[in-house]
């Protein structure tokens, strides 16, 4: 792959340096989906997506970053870091050094050349490989120790805070924790994970929508709203929860009269897909692959009905997927309202279903799909440079 060493190039054009180079992958959720900011369970495995940033010091106390996607340019003080205006691209590594300067650490000035090659806007954290490889360059530089815990929080906190989306722990704590032929069962209340062996006759098929429904952000924050909103009611009757979390399914139908009907269906979600994740932990660990196609089937007819972030696009995917032959489950995965799917398909029939599922989905609506086949991927690191190896 030749993307660091161009990278690098590009770099020492620009700023007439050498630079060192980190990397940190984007993520596809397996399942467990807007339970993350409901202290709940989740199962992604980071993919080989990344995005790459290369950083060198600077003598003074400016950030300078480029972006090799948008081919822009920005610059900032250390000392009086601020938005730059909703939806910019560089609000993700000036939050992260935002949210790093907030925690006490000493940052130096640096010159910053960013590349992303994880797909924008299809659900499969493009923001959280920006945020996690930016924090990464940036600590490192300054000289100062990655703790993966604390950078996946601050990270979280830069893009709640300073971008101002209501994002869980879950994108930012793969990226940085991700290891190879691996999903990760995060325990997002208490930070606890297990790595989830992924079975070698399987593979992790990726289907992109092409479209990105514009509601997507006011919906997903409006979801978090919704979901407090049942907590804050249930309190009155169950003084003892902190979160969805700590509520049963026989707990919330028993209540289902205080609740608002779409409060109701919202917390249903969440509940019924924390115990979907812990089932299909159970089914990797039995080696039961086939016991996950109705974990999936479950998870995306709740995000549909209960959850309302599914979409057209989303339902014909998965039927189209349901029909191929070698598929084990598909779902939607991500915030919702288009990106991708998910699908578990057996190694020998993933060409075919790539093939068959592109023709359908193309046939139906006039869009060309992009269909990505990804192992479980590395979480972030440091790159050495001569052949592209991770740093010792």
């Amino acid at each position: 792959m030749k993307a660091p060493l161009q990278l690098l190039d590009k770099f020492k054009v620009r700023f007439g340096t050498a630079a060192s180079i980190y990397r940190a992958p984007g993520r596809v959720n397996l399942i467990g989906e807007h339970t993350d900011y409901n202290d709940g369970f989740v199962l992604p495995a980071a993919i080989d997506f990344y995005c790459w940033a290369a950083v060198a010091p600077r003598r003074d106390r400016k950030l300078v970053i480029h972006s090799e996607n948008f081919n822009e340019t920005v610059e900032a003080g250390l000392d009086s870091l601020s938005p730059l205006g909703k939806k910019h691209w560089a609000n993700y590594p000036l939050g992260v050094a935002w949210a790093l300067a907030q925690a006490g650490k000493p940052l130096t000035g640096a010159n910053l050349n960013i590349s992303g090659e994880v797909p924008l806007g299809a659900g499969l954290s493009s923001s959280a490989a920006v945020e996690v490889a930016s924090g990464f360059a940036l600590l490192s530089q300054s000289g100062l120790a990655v703790d993966r815990a604390e950078l996946a929080q601050l990270c979280q906190k830069a893009e709640n805070e300073f971008v101002g989306a209501r994002v869980g722990i879950m994108d930012q704590f793969v990226s940085c924790y991700g290891r190879a032929s691996h999903a990760l069962l995060l325990d997002c209340r208490s930070l606890q994970y297990e790595f989830v062996k992924l079975p070698p006759d399987l593979q992790l098929v990726i289907c992109n929508t092409m479209v990105r429904h514009e509601l997507a952000s006011g919906e997903y924050n409006a979801r978090r709203a919704e979901c407090e909103e049942g907590v804050r009611i249930l309190r009155i009757v169950l003084p003892q929860i902190r979160a969805l979390r700590d509520v049963t399914l026989t707990q919330l139908e028993k209540h289902v009269r205080i609740l608002p009907p779409k409060v109701f269906a919202r917390c249903r979600h969440v509940i019924t897909e924390n115990a979907r994740v812990k089932s299909a932990v159970e089914a990797f660990h039995r080696g039961e692959s086939k016991a996950l196609g109705p974990l999936m089937q479950d998870s995306h007819g709740s995000l549909r009905d209960d959850y309302e972030v599914s979409c057209r696009e989303l339902d014909l995917m998965v039927e189209i997927a349901m029909a191929q032959p070698g598929l084990i489950g598909a779902r939607m995965t991500g915030g919702g309202f288009g990106g991708c799917t998910i699908n578990l398909v057996e190694s020998a029939a993933v060409s075919e279903f790539r093939r068959n599922v592109a023709a359908k989905y193309s046939a139906k609506t006039g869009l060309t799909p992009e269909i990505y086949v990804s192992p479980a991927s590395e979480g972030a690191q440091q790159m050495a440079l001569e052949k592209n190896k991770p740093a010792k």
